[in-house]
């Protein structure tokens, strides 16, 4: 019988903030146990084990991610939007590296397909629309976009700018800058 009170949806939303708490690497069906102070087995009923908890917890990310994102975007373009969606992530991460962590977590392809990731690629195609770029060329920058957002933002998070001048806003800023002329001045094939 299931311990009154425990949901699979509080127990993802408890493991999401230990991800935040802890990191999203060391959050397990048995750390998750002993914050409820109940045995593991207890857990068992609502999660079949670590790999699908923090399946949901990636899920909730996205999610979270996508809506912050969609608010975000109403209302702007070009590179209004552009700095939107980046400030988003980069918010995002600060607020909850945890669960920022989850939301680059591997999910299995039809987990993929239906969840909030779906969302992500559809806003950045969106924002993409002010630069006016055809295929391939979109998809090209959505990667780019990606990659550039996630990997300024684990390098600061990780301490990599924190040692030198100028500040890291201006760096962002100027990075967005950056990207904006960039995108307005796509280079041909």
């Amino acid at each position: 019988m299931a311990r009154a009170g425990l949901t699979a949806e509080r127990l993802t939303r408890a493991g999401a903030d230990l991800a935040d708490e802890v990191g999203f690497e060391r959050v397990t069906v048995s750390e998750l146990a002993r914050r409820f102070d109940v045995k593991v087995a207890s857990l068992y009923s609502h999660v079949k084990n670590s790999q699908d908890l923090k399946t949901r917890i990636a899920l909730l990310a996205l999610e979270e991610l996508a809506d912050r994102a969609a608010d975000a975007l109403a209302g702007r373009a070009g590179k209004d939007a552009l700095a939107a969606l980046a400030d988003v992530y980069r918010d995002y991460a600060r607020d909850h590296p945890g669960r920022y962590a989850a939301a680059q977590f591997r999910l299995a392809p039809e987990a993929a397909a239906a969840s909030a990731g779906v969302r992500h690629a559809q806003m950045t195609r969106a924002v993409l629309r002010g630069y006016d770029l055809a295929e391939p060329d979109q998809t090209h920058a959505v990667r780019l976009l990606g990659s550039v957002f996630h990997g300024y933002v684990s390098l600061e998070m990780g301490g990599g700018f924190s040692h030198s001048a100028p500040d890291t806003q201006e760096t962002w800023s100027r990075i967005l800058d950056a990207l904006d002329a960039l995108l307005r001045n796509w280079p041909a094939p």
